[in-house]
């Protein structure tokens, strides 16, 4: 099977890339598990220096990897250059931090001296999208190979020239070249490599079917694994909130990487009687968002990643129309080349429908009235998903009151959400199970071993 690399603006096949036999997976793997055999025995201050290099390479090269991602997947230039400037930040995060982060912790004990240890486990397989082609990469690279893991990349199939390009930054770097792998293969041989003895542990970020699939192959091979998923986050507009910075940031909280993402904000539950203020607002920054070619500083964004996603959303916002909902702005397809999907606002949305039920991966935002902030609260946890959130109150006293009684992995006040190194980051229900970054992530994949020593 043929790997291509097609570009979302002219629909053109760049570059193809034939799948690697199950010899060439074989001879990676044989190479990984020796590679882990050394790397597992190196210093923290060796990797340490390795993974600041790696951040140097990044920061050195972050225009020709920004042109790869935006040829590949459509991301717009500037926001392909701040992620390879995000994935510089996490090398240097953990070089900085891991050593203290996987240091001995004492126990309390009534007798001797106890401690847990923090111990590698082996070949890490991370199964990867394409949305942010190099950031999820690095967000789960840094953290494991600090910890004396190995990896081994299965990106996406559309971002094929990513997936290689991260695998040279680490051999730039100075690491050696076996402790991370990129595989270009299909989905079809993931459950291969999960079943294999060598292959310890499993990280997914993608889709809730993926991560299902992926969750039950890794439980009956008895191997851990990380599942990072779909997304539905509510973006929560209080009466006392401040509704001009709250709407503007609404926009850009939707069309973040043009509305893919996980962490997007996706459903807009506004207070009714604010409803109409920041109805005017949010709908005039989201009119006035340009749609261009991406490597152009002269547009907002570019097209979706696909043509088939880009048409995968355009079902699910004509279903819902049928189905009673309302287009206030948008909500087609524009006359012209390339994965292009418009800015849209979609109101009197009612359960049941797709733009409801379901998570709209695309810059379609679902605004949601709500009488008082009680149903707002229901509202956000009437969904599947659990990923993160915003509420916007001046009340931060009762702001923090109210995070607590919203369903998901992360709720930020009076921000868009976003990811950082040194905050956790996961779900709950459906948007998945672990945590990566900060101190929480570089533990997911170490055996945390107790030691007891005797009086």
């Amino acid at each position: 099977m043929a790997i291509e690399s097609r570009n979302p603006l002219t629909n053109v096949v760049e570059k193809t890339f034939e799948e690697e036999s199950d010899k060439n997976i074989e001879d990676k793997l044989i190479k990984a598990e020796l590679a882990y055999t050394k790397w597992k025995n190196t210093s923290f201050e060796e990797r340490s220096k390795l993974m600041k290099k790696a951040a140097e390479v990044l920061k050195k090269n972050k225009e020709a990897y920004a042109n790869i991602m935006t040829i590949e997947m459509g991301k717009a230039k500037r926001e392909g250059i701040s992620e390879i400037e995000k994935c510089a930040l996490a090398c240097e995060y953990y070089a900085e931090n891991a050593e203290d982060f996987l240091a001995n912790a004492p126990l309390d004990v009534p007798s001797g001296k106890a401690y847990i240890a923090h111990d590698p486990m082996g070949i890490v397989l991370a199964i990867m999208p394409w949305n942010f082609p190099f950031w999820q990469v690095f967000r789960f690279a840094g953290p494991n190979l600090m910890a004396g893991n190995v990896g081994l990349l299965k990106h996406a199939s559309n971002v094929p020239q990513c997936a290689l390009a991260i695998q040279e930054v680490f051999q730039e770097a100075g690491f050696p070249k076996e402790v991370f792998q990129s595989l270009l293969i299909g989905s079809g041989k993931i459950n291969s490599l999960i079943d294999d003895d060598r292959v310890k542990a499993v990280t997914l970020t993608g889709s809730e079917g993926a991560g299902i699939k992926v969750a039950e192959r890794a439980g009956k091979n008895l191997k851990k694994s990380v599942l990072e998923l779909g997304g539905s986050d509510p973006f929560i507009v209080l009466k006392d909130a401040d509704i001009e910075k709250a709407a503007k940031t609404a926009a850009k909280a939707r069309m973040i990487n043009n509305g893919q993402s996980c962490i997007a904000a996706k459903r807009f539950i506004i207070e009714a009687s604010i409803a109409d203020e920041f109805l005017e607002v949010f709908k005039a920054e989201m009119q006035a968002i340009k749609l261009g070619d991406p490597m152009s500083e002269e547009f907002d964004y570019g097209p979706m990643a696909s043509e088939d996603f880009a048409e995968d959303l355009l079902k699910q916002v004509s279903k819902s129309v049928e189905m009673g909902a309302e287009i206030i702005t948008g909500g087609k397809r524009p006359d012209r080349e390339g994965a292009f999907f418009e800015p849209t606002i979609l109101f009197k949305v009612e359960p049941g429908m797709p733009a409801y039920e379901e998570e709209l991966f695309g810059p379609v935002a679902v605004v949601l009235i709500a009488e008082d902030e009680e149903e707002a609260i229901n509202i956000a946890n009437d969904s599947r998903f659990g990923l993160g959130g915003s509420l916007w109150t001046k009340d931060i006293v009762r702001g923090q009151q109210i995070v607590r009684k919203i369903n998901s992995g992360s709720v930020y006040i009076n921000q868009l959400m976003a990811s950082h190194p040194a905050v956790p980051f996961g779900g709950v229900k459906k948007s998945g199970y672990g945590r990566e970054l900060s101190h929480l992530g570089i533990k997911e994949f170490v055996n945390q071993k107790t030691v007891w020593i005797a009086e």
